[in-house]
């Protein structure tokens, strides 16, 4: 097979179009909000509220409900409480995250356990199934993608002073609780984006995988964004050649590519702090 057959011949069909389109969707959202995630440490809290929203995944699917909308809400009031149960009481945000994930998660459980059987549908949103990605779902995540986007665009300053340094912010003025929990909610939306790509399981990779790898290269919050960005496409890219050419599962497969450009850069940075050092010292 000649290279550029070997390489167009994926996207000669339309479900592999669309997967590709819901993987650069979810590059961009997972840069955009996983550059915050990862820069205040927040990576337990994009695992917590993606196992939290089994439940209200399993609770609209029992009842014949929008899928991804029970996701949506389901995240969304986790974040909140847990941003709530932080700011007024004595409970760490560790704490507060587990207690929310935990009682989520098997909620999802018990209603999952009262069902005889379970659907590719229902499965999907557990394991991921990229190339079963619709049209409608394409949609949807392109909805949620603006207003995350826009959201960060609007408030990037607040976004940027908050992310540093949370006294400074709150002396000059900005209102550091709201921002806060918008986090959380940004977080809530981008794990409900990534959510039928990449699966409640590994979900939270497209938020920490690309922008930790990008941190590891730059210490600027927009240039982070944009190179986690590149790293996510790009490894979605070879995930998906990976998995048409190889037969291996697509969201696994983007996930560990992802991975090995991680430990690609990170052994290359390392290495260039080590002979820094020596070199300095040989003059």
């Amino acid at each position: 097979m000649e290279l550029a057959e070997w390489l167009i011949a994926p996207y000669e069909y339309t479900f592999m179009r669309r997967a590709l389109a819901s993987l650069l969707i979810v590059s961009l959202v997972g840069s955009v909000v996983g550059t915050f995630v990862v820069h205040k440490g927040l990576a337990a809290s994009g695992s917590g509220l993606a196992h939290a929203t089994l439940g209200g995944v399993a609770i609209a699917f029992v009842n014949g409900a929008s899928v991804a909308l029970g996701a949506l809400v389901a995240a969304v009031a986790t974040a909140l409480g847990i941003g709530y149960a932080r700011r007024t009481s004595r409970v760490s945000y560790d704490t507060a995250i587990a207690i929310f994930f935990v009682s989520a998660f098997s909620l999802g459980i018990l209603v999952i356990s009262r069902r005889q059987t379970y659907t590719p549908d229902l499965i999907s949103f557990v394991f991921g199934d990229i190339l079963g990605v619709s049209q409608a779902d394409l949609v949807g995540e392109l909805i949620l993608a603006v207003v995350v986007v826009g959201f960060v665009l609007a408030f990037y300053r607040e976004l940027v002073m908050v992310a540093y340094d949370p006294a400074m912010a709150s002396a000059v003025g900005v209102r550091t609780a709201f921002f806060e929990f918008s986090l959380l909610v940004l977080i809530a939306v981008a794990v409900v984006v990534a959510l039928q790509a990449i699966g409640i399981v590994l979900v939270t990779a497209t938020l920490i995988i690309p922008p930790a790898t990008a941190s590891l290269l730059s210490r600027r919050i927009s240039r982070i964004m944009a190179v986690s960005f590149l790293i996510g496409a790009a490894s979605s890219l070879v995930g998906l050649y990976a998995s048409f050419h190889a037969g291996v599962a697509a969201s696994p497969a983007v996930v560990l590519t992802a991975t090995a450009v991680f430990a690609v850069v990170l052994l290359a940075t390392s290495l260039r702090r080590t002979r820094l050092p020596a070199a300095a010292a040989a003059e």
